[in-house]
């Protein structure tokens, strides 16, 4: 055995002998063991990247779904809104009441219903516990958005969309002289007496119903229903606080691009226009005092012919229920009156000419009545009125409107302070002459818009029939103040709108009646009022 310097050449040799073993085990267990580890991590990976795409997949295709139904109901809530919008336009410009002068302003819809905000998209998360968080508020939004829509539904015994709407007035008053009624005075009936009156009332709260049908021959179909509390007092202990349901409107129309057909009972449209008030709902503003209007079955045909982009002409003709202003005979049994007698209805026609300016319609119309009448013993009466009407804005906050008729025996529009004939003894004698009673009349108004929530109104007018005629008939049998020869109205108001469905108003309104030999009498009343409108 050699020694040197190094270890023994035996030990040496088993020492290399070991390594060599040694690395050949270790190359075998790294062999097979490789597999088994790199294999193992490689699947499970896989595993949860396909989850994973999984579900970014399916949050994808919701959030897709709940965007696209999101963007049906902001469209849905936009017609809405253009819908309710365009009908408030209109009523105020017909000014619902009587009809429709409880309806919101365009600006005060907008207030009303402000463009609700889209619902939240999800942004890029950077994690799954983003995405769905975000899609959690997405859900709720919707949510609560379906829950609103359903309190607006009004459900029907058909598929077609009703709408419910009207208002609660409340009218606080007081008077000083004596006038035909006394929470809706239209004129005086003699010298002041006492320390005048004091009353509250809720009959002039109104309530409606429109219905939206099919489309029939390209024409929208529609009808509506409107009723007060203002038909009368039911014989009972404080009657007076019981007002009577009574019908206003209800009529049903058939509207294509530029011609409409109405049927049914509606306001007068050849006298469009009346004085905004809350005080005088139950009957328009200045009844008996030159304001022409009736709630009467009618049928009438509209066509509008465009000239230009910002203008348009107008023109509407159609038959009425051939009225007489007169009271009717029996309580219960209906029994025809004298222009129902003639054997023929009632004839108008209207046309109007309308250009925007300020944003704002204004409008220019006239219009033409004929009514045959007869009141027995061969006792006839033609009937007629010429009209015109105009709404005018001066500038984007004040528009200036009105309307002047001369006519005869136009009782049955409320004019003649409500005369059609006068009789020069008793209507029951064949002896009795009958004379048309001729009128003219009319009143002018001016609107003022402070802001949008505020608004000033102020109206005059008057009737008056001929003073030669009304002496001929002095002391004979007629209508409820047979002895005035004029008739004059004037109010002054203003409208508080805090919200779109709550106003407050205050209105102070003078009459002043002449009878017979200048014989004349004043009257005055202060109203109060709240509404909440529906």
């Amino acid at each position: 055995m050699k020694q040197g310097n190094g270890l023994p050449v035996w030990i040496q040799e088993f020492s290399l002998t070991g390594l060599l073993l040694l690395a050949g085990s270790v190359a075998g267990w790294t062999q097979e063991s490789t597999p088994i580890v790199s294999s193992s991590p490689s699947d499970s990976t896989a595993a949860a990247i396909h989850e994973l795409q999984q579900q970014v997949n399916e949050l994808r295709a919701a959030m897709a779904e709940m965007r696209s139904e999101a963007a049906e109901y902001r469209a849905e809530n936009s017609a809405l809104r253009r819908e309710l919008q365009a009908t408030r336009l209109q009523s105020e410009a017909v000014a619902i009441p009587p009809a429709s002068s409880y309806g919101s302003s365009a600006a005060d819809t907008e207030r009303a219903s402000p463009t609700e905000p889209a619902p939240p998209v999800a942004k890029q998360a950077s994690s799954l516990e983003d995405r769905i968080a975000s899609l959690e508020d997405s859900t709720q939004l919707l949510n609560s958005k379906l829950d609103d829509q359903y309190q607006t539904k009004v459900e029907s015994a058909s598929k077609y969309r009703v709408r419910l709407s009207g208002i609660v007035l409340m009218n606080l008053f007081s008077n000083r002289g004596t006038t035909d009624m006394q929470d809706i005075p239209s004129y005086v009936t003699g010298p002041n007496q006492g320390n005048g009156d004091f009353g509250a009332t809720l009959r002039q709260s109104e309530i409606g119903l429109e219905v939206f049908g099919p489309t029939l021959a390209g024409a929208k179909t529609s009808g509506k229903v409107q009723a007060d509390f203002a038909g009368g007092f039911p014989g009972t202990w404080n009657g007076v606080n019981s007002g009577i349901f009574r019908l206003r409107i209800a009529s049903a129309r058939m509207d294509w691009e530029n011609t409409s057909l109405v049927m049914g009972q509606d306001s007068l449209f050849l006298s469009p226009n009346s004085p905004t008030s809350f005080a005088s709902l139950a009957v328009p503003a200045l009844n008996y005092a030159g304001n022409l209007w009736s709630w009467t079955p009618q049928v009438m045909v509209e066509h509008r012919f465009k000239i230009a982009d910002d203008q348009k002409i107008t023109m509407q003709a159609g038959i009425f229920d051939n009225l007489a202003g007169e009271f009717p005979a029996d309580p219960y049994f209906r029994s025809p009156g004298p222009g129902e007698s003639s054997g023929q209805p009632a004839y108008g026609l209207r046309t109007a000419w309308t250009k925007n300016v300020f944003g704002l319609p204004l409008t220019l119309g006239v219009a033409g009545y004929y009514s045959r009448q007869d009141w027995g013993f061969d006792h006839y009466a033609d009937g007629w009125a010429g009209m015109a009407d105009w709404a005018i804005p001066l500038s984007p906050r004040i528009s200036f409107s009105g309307e002047f008729y001369r006519g005869r025996a136009i009782g049955g529009l409320n004019g003649g302070i409500s005369r059609s004939v006068i009789f020069n003894g008793d209507p029951t004698m064949a002896s009795t002459s009958v004379t048309p009673l001729d009128s003219i009349g009319g009143w002018s108004g001016f609107k003022i818009r402070a802001t949008s929530r505020l608004e000033f109104n102020t109206a005059f007018g008057l009737d008056n029939p001929k003073a030669s005629e009304v002496r001929a008939g002095e002391g004979s049998e007629a209508y409820v103040g047979a002895l005035l020869v004029q008739n004059r109205g004037a109010l002054a108001n203003f409208i508080f709108r805090p919200r779109s469905n709550l106003l407050f108003s205050a209105e102070y309104r003078h009459l002043q009646s002449f009878q017979v030999y200048d014989t004349n009498n004043s009257a005055q009343q202060f109203n109060l009022m709240m509404g909440i409108l529906f």
